[in-house]
């Protein structure tokens, strides 16, 4: 059976507007159609890309949109996702494809399209989707003699002779004479910016308003002189006059040739829209690659923060649109919840989000198992990110809830529980794995009924550590961590005390910390709930790493960024689980091989009723009736241990039968049945919509302090960190140097 073939609409050279619904539109550029299947491979693609726009294969970027999403453009950098795009339009005779490049790379003038438009500039060419900057605001028109070059110091940066160079091969065609037209103002002084670079001259202007903009060579008695207005009728911006002679030849100024912070920030404009991390380091090494800049990392930071407040508008006015983005949440997506509080004053205070899939696919195929962290924000105006995370039936991440609050206080935990129990409302009794700090604590036995709350291991590691820090020597510590992990595993009593008995030999004090720690809330030889071997509540390191991506966005944006990844993730899982061909997913079907492979080496002896004995390295007991054995590995993974699966064998039993119904691929598509649908006009700024009762929200007072944000992984961290040890006394916290 033959292959079917997509017909990929390969567009390159355009530009990617937003629509008023927040969709993305492409407009202009060259198109052309090539044929795609399963087989093809991404080089291949890449290879006919490269020669049909004349770009250089390792330079490629390949992007598209979801069927029905015109918000998020998904990349393409491998084969898989290659493969998984086409399975997307499987359905379908044709797919748009959007081609862009990393590097700048200067095509031949005259190898360029004749049919583009007398708009288009050299940098449109050699930089696709590049959107027009405001590199200054019409709105202000600049006095009569105003130079292009910054007042301050500070803001400076300088080009060398050899990469001015090849800026100029790259924009010396921006201004190509009278007739040439510009979207905008905005437009036509970006295109004079570039083109004074590419010649190496200075400029400044003698008018510059909404309706014309005058300017003149610097240098005294050089007659070069450029007029631009507005075409009648139109909103266009045409250049009427152009005197193209320099007779000061721009010698006295190319060496010294300033760009300051707000150009070298539209530069970096498009890159930032595409990964909103792009770091102040990697802005400036791109910069000085590209374009012979040399900056320091203030000054990249700086043009960061002006290019980041181009694309997203007022961190300031996101607060104020929280009331009517809670509305279209749940508005777009019937069945979420969202709410938001602030205090007396009206500044923010907290933002809870759980949408209807998210709800639905804990409920309908999650195992009722949440774990509850925050990680910090480094937002303008800070902050905590609130979450709790599911896991779904292949150990996925599955995000159920989350808030944006001012602080991670108590209170606030108190509140987003109360929130959270309202959402995922259940008769199932919900296992918990989070912090044992007070509030917490309380407030889940108060507000769930019949929960369970598992301590984090990974707190309770630290406070361990934290508590016999300057007592004990790094390695003494290391091993008692090493023990409070071994004992919280371990599945018996026998073992847990043999656990805690090490750390004793240790230290008795340290044993007497860890027998008042309730062990009965994270020791598995005691704990009540059903945590499938999950100990530690940063289980959702995934979304962490999300929100690390986007929480330098405004509010709003940030949480909209969230929504899409979680829609994307949906969507692909859903997807890629219709392929499966077994009864479980396809995790757990490997550890039930894994322990099946153990059951053949097992001697299976019949005790009475339901009772078997099963002798190996061990003597152990099974009763499959009530789905339990005194290793008490079935029942803390939900999956059949080797000695339950050895007494299945012996009866001609199907070990799946005795399989947590959670951990099955009819479960996982259960969970992943839902989808999250997009909310129009996030990324750009809404206008409020009037509403009988008006809504006032303004950013809370902490802001961001200077320098460079310290970031916590959220992942698992070393928890021992060595300290000094002096050599001569062996105290702690000093050397032989400093030795009394």
């Amino acid at each position: 059976m033959a292959t079917k073939k997509i017909i990929a609409i390969c567009q390159s050279w355009g530009e990617f507007e937003t629509d008023k619904d927040g969709s993305l539109t492409y407009k202009g550029g060259e198109a052309y159609a090539v044929d795609l299947d399963q087989k093809t491979k991404l080089n291949d693609f890449k290879q006919d890309l490269a020669e049909t726009f004349r770009y250089s294969v390792d330079s490629i970027l390949i992007k598209y949109f979801l069927p029905g999403n015109n918000k998020t453009l998904i990349t393409i950098s491998k084969d898989k996702d290659l493969k998984r795009m086409l399975n997307f339009f499987g359905d379908f005779d044709q797919v748009e494809v959007f081609v862009m490049t990393e590097e700048v790379v200067a095509p031949i003038v005259s190898n360029l399209p004749t049919s583009r438009s007398s708009r288009t500039t050299m940098s449109d060419a050699v930089i696709p989707a590049a959107v027009p900057v405001d590199a200054m605001n019409v709105d202000d028109p600049i006095d009569m003699g105003t130079l292009i070059e910054p007042p301050g110091a500070g803001d400076l940066v300088n080009i060398d002779g050899e990469r001015h160079r090849r800026a100029a091969i790259q924009w010396e065609n921006t201004i190509t004479g009278v007739d040439q037209r510009f979207h905008s103002f905005a437009e036509f002084r970006e295109a004079l910016h570039k083109y004074s670079v590419a010649h190496g001259f200075a400029y400044k202007y003698k008018k510059n308003d909404n309706h014309r903009v005058t300017a003149k060579c610097k240098s005294e008695g050089c007659p070069w002189r450029i007029y631009a207005s507005r075409l009648p009728t139109t909103q266009l911006i045409c250049i009427k006059r152009l005197h193209a002679t320099h007779t000061c030849e721009g010698a006295a100024i190319k060496a010294g040739h300033r760009a300051t912070r707000g150009w070298v920030g539209s530069i970096i404009k498009e890159k930032l829209k595409a990964s909103p991390n792009y770091k102040p380091k990697d802005i400036a090494s791109d910069i000085k690659r590209e374009y012979g800049i040399q900056l320091n990392y203030s000054q990249a930071w700086r043009a960061k923060e002006i290019a980041r407040e181009q694309l997203q508008g007022s961190y300031k006015e996101a607060y104020n649109q929280v009331p009517y983005f809670c509305e279209k949440i749940m508005e777009t997506n019937p069945g979420s919840v969202a709410t938001f509080g602030t205090k007396e004053d009206s500044t923010f205070r907290r933002l809870f989000v759980s949408f209807h899939a998210s709800i639905s696919g804990f409920q309908q195929g999650c195992r009722p198992l949440l774990f509850l962290d925050s990680t910090p924000l480094y937002s303008k105006y800070q902050g905590t990110l609130l979450a709790a995370i599911a896991a779904d039936g292949d150990d996925g991440v599955f995000p159920v809830a989350f808030a944006v609050v001012d602080a991670d206080t108590d209170d606030n935990w108190h509140w987003f529980v109360v929130e959270l129990k309202s959402a995922v409302s259940t008769s199932r009794p919900i296992t918990f794995v989070a912090d044992f700090q007070k509030g917490l604590r309380e407030s889940l036995r108060e507000i769930f009924d019949n929960c369970q709350h598992g301590y984090c291991l990974r707190y309770l590691a630290e406070k361990l550590n934290k508590d016999l820090k300057g007592q004990f020597s790094h390695e003494a510590r290391r091993l008692m961590v090493e023990d409070l992990y071994a004992a919280a595993y371990a599945p018996k009593l026998e073992a847990f005390e043999r656990c805690t008995e090490n750390i004793k030999a240790i230290s008795p004090e340290a044993y007497n910390w860890v027998i008042r720690s309730e062990p009965d809330h994270w020791a598995n030889a005691f704990f009540g709930g059903a945590r499938y071997n999950h100990m530690t509540s940063n289980f959702g390191e995934l979304f962490y790493n999300w929100v690390l991506e986007s929480d330098a966005l405004p509010i709003t944006q940030m949480v909209d960024v969230l929504r899409g990844k979680m829609m994307e993730t949906i969507y692909t899982r859903r997807v890629d689980s219709g392929q499966w061909g077994t009864r479980l997913t396809p995790s757990m079907e490997e550890r039930l091989q894994n322990e099946t492979s153990k059951a053949q080496s097992l001697q299976v002896l019949l005790s009475h009723g339901s009772i078997f004995e099963v002798r190996g390295e061990s003597v152990d007991l099974v009763d499959i009736e009530h789905w339990d054995c005194s290793c008490r590995v079935w029942q803390l993974s939900g999956l059949p241990c080797c000695h339950a699966i050895a007494v299945f064998e012996c009866l001609g039993r199907s070990p799946y039968d005795y399989c947590s119904r959670y951990l099955t691929a009819e479960s996982y598509h259960l969970t992943y049945e839902e989808s999250i649908h997009p909310i129009p006009n996030v990324e750009r700024p809404m206008q409020i919509v009037p509403t009988e009762v008006e809504y006032t929200v303004t950013p809370p007072p902490t802001r961001r302090p200077p320098g460079r944000p310290k970031v916590k992984p959220a992942g698992s961290v070393e928890i021992i960190k060595r300290q000094l040890q002096c050599s001569k006394c062996k105290g702690l916290g000093h050397n032989s140097r400093t030795c009394k």
